[in-house]
């Protein structure tokens, strides 16, 4: 009989060595893998996102793995939005910003699409690509809704954290303020739960985190996203 050690690198066999599908080592978080569909500021698939599947670093994965247990004596879950993001998808994403077009109200409501590289929100390079970064956020174990957002991904299902997942607008910055009565407290709770797991946030983003001790600081990888 395979040792769980075993089974991972079994079930990862067609992946690089050192990354896993997070469901193979963390079932119960919820997987909504936004460039895989059309609910994203692109409103297509972003390139390399053959499967809505959420791959990691085997350590990440792990890490994760351990701030969903802790979160869940509280009946909460965590739910992933991106994971590893393929080189080509960055590029994609990039490629896209020279079609120029107006603001979006739902994900960029006061930037032009030109600008977002400009203004940080879409990046030339991204710390997804390394394996170790994780676009997260806490939800209910028993699914009860939360207020859905103006701004950014919808219907996610999440609490309350004031935007959704890619609102790319200053009130997305983890420390933004004023925010409405409960926000703040759900956005502490989540980078105590990721910083407790070994993860840093990003100050611009609530919702991205990075594995401190990432096994990848320098590489950046470009296999595309696939199911099993």
């Amino acid at each position: 009989m395979l040792s769980v050690a075993g089974m991972v690198r079994a079930f990862a066999a067609d992946l690089p060595v050192g990354f896993v599908r997070l469901a193979d080592i963390e079932p119960t978080i919820r997987q909504d893998i936004r460039y895989a569909g059309f609910e994203n500021f692109l409103h297509r698939k972003a390139s390399g996102y053959d499967a809505p599947v959420c791959i990691l670093t085997g350590r990440a994965a792990e890490a994760l793995a351990g701030v969903q247990k802790a979160i869940a004596a509280e009946g909460l879950t965590l739910v992933v939005f991106d994971c590893y993001r393929p080189a080509r998808a960055v590029l994609d994403m990039g490629q896209w910003t020279k079609e120029g077009g107006p603001p979006d109200p739902q994900w960029y409501p006061t930037v032009k699409r030109k600008d977002l590289i400009a203004k940080g929100y879409i990046g030339e390079l991204s710390t997804h690509s390394r394996g170790s970064t994780v676009d997260v956020a806490i939800a209910r174990a028993d699914r009860r809704t939360a207020q859905k957002p103006a701004c950014g991904a919808p219907d996610a299902n999440t609490l309350d954290f004031g935007t959704g997942f890619d609102c790319f607008d200053p009130k997305s910055e983890t420390a933004h303020r004023p925010l409405a009565e409960g926000v703040a407290a759900n956005r502490d709770r989540l980078v105590e739960a990721m910083r407790a797991g070994g993860f840093r946030n990003y100050a611009r983003e609530w919702w991205h985190f990075t594995l401190e001790n990432e096994p990848f600081p320098k590489q950046r990888f470009d296999f595309p996203v696939t199911a099993e």
